[in-house]
């Protein structure tokens, strides 16, 4: 199924070619995703970050929670399994543990309007070994970044739009890298069919997903020793169409994928694809993974820009909001940031009034 979607070399990304711009359009049209090829990222440099990330979920969850920040929304730092749940899913939390860091420059303003989202990162001193981690980090984290800024003006190009449109509507957003580890099933999660992650659509404007390693029982991981990566297990979504495709990228390809906020941009052109992570058939089986989230800047609106603001687009996509304010909501309903995140929204009087009544 894979196959059928379409893959473009990064380096023909902004050459305006006819042929590119309609893979583009199909990849993100029809099934909201794209496969990247000669993107640049070595295996090495993704083999320091997971093997850094190994080490940290080695060291159990009491090291661990030293670098959970719920305070943060859990947008910085680790995140304990069984805490973020799919938005559109059943309701089954997703089973995994992260670790959130940004690797670009945040405005100081921004991180006063939206604290959470614009904080420092925070790092493990423990355990040993992950002096590196920073810079491991970075260099997957910013390499993303640009191939995701260049995806951003190949599909201004395509829909007949200045190259420079969504990259400036992007530019200084809360953009962040997230490292994932998905847990191994026993055998009773196995056969209840347990997911690793709901099905969803991300709530950024483009994910990239660098490529994962699954790994066996004994750490080893599989594709290195020979063994062949469980059928059926990885990324799936839903196309324009409805058709259930497999997302997993050709050798050598990573993969790019729309999200809510730039469909909303492009009234719906560009479809942020309903997707979910499946897990193994077979137990025991972890995979190591990760994504970068390209995030409109915070005070830009979300709302279909004006080539794309038919009638129906507004109806579907109304009312217009902050970028900052949405990411806060989706953070909420997603089960990141606390509900009383949102009272904050529209009145800040409240203080002034209460306990004012008459005389």
């Amino acid at each position: 199924m894979s196959a059928s979607i379409p893959v473009v070399d990064a380096a023909e990304l902004e050459s305006g070619d006819a042929g590119v711009l309609e893979k583009l359009r199909v990849a993100f049209g029809r099934f909201g995703i794209l496969h990247l090829a000669g993107h640049g990222l070595a295996d090495a440099e993704l083999d320091a970050l997971y093997g850094d990330f190994t080490r940290f979920c080695a060291a159990g969850d009491e090291v661990k929670a030293r670098m959970s920040r719920p305070d943060l929304w859990f947008q910085r730092g680790w995140t304990p399994p069984n805490t973020e749940v799919a938005l559109a899913g059943g309701g089954q939390p997703d089973f995994k543990e992260c670790f959130f860091a940004c690797c670009t420059e945040q405005a100081p303003t921004d991180r006063a309007l939206f604290p959470e989202i614009h904080a420092d990162n925070v790092w493990p001193d423990e355990p040993e070994g992950l002096a590196e981690f920073p810079t491991h980090y970075a260099t997957v984290a910013l390499r993303l970044q640009r191939l995701g800024e260049s995806v951003l003006r190949g599909c201004a190009r395509a829909l007949d739009l200045a190259p420079e449109t969504f990259v400036e509507i992007v530019r200084g957003g809360p953009h962040v890298t997230r490292l994932l580890r998905y847990l191994p099933l026993d055998e009773e999660q196995v056969h209840a069919g347990l997911l690793w992650g709901e099905n969803h659509t991300d709530f950024c404007a483009l994910t990239l997903l660098p490529g994962g390693r699954f790994v066996d029982a004994n750490g080893e991981r599989l594709e290195a020793n020979g063994a062949a990566v469980p059928p059926g297990s990885g990324l799936f979504l839903t196309s324009r169409d409805g058709e259930r495709v497999a997302g997993s990228p050709p050798p050598g390809c990573i993969t790019v994928q729309i999200g809510q906020q730039l469909e909303t941009l492009t009234g719906g052109t560009l479809l942020a694809t309903p997707h979910e992570i499946r897990a193994p058939r077979a137990p025991g089986i972890s995979r190591l993974s990760g994504a970068h989230f390209i995030h409109m800047h915070p005070l830009n609106v979300v709302f279909p820009l004006d080539p794309f603001r038919t009638d129906a687009a507004v109806r579907r996509y109304r009312p217009p909001v902050l970028a900052g304010t949405y990411d806060v909501k989706i953070l909420v309903d997603i089960g990141l940031a606390p509900p009383n995140a949102i009272e904050r929204f529209g009145y800040a009087n409240q203080d002034r009034i209460e306990g004012h009544g008459p005389d």
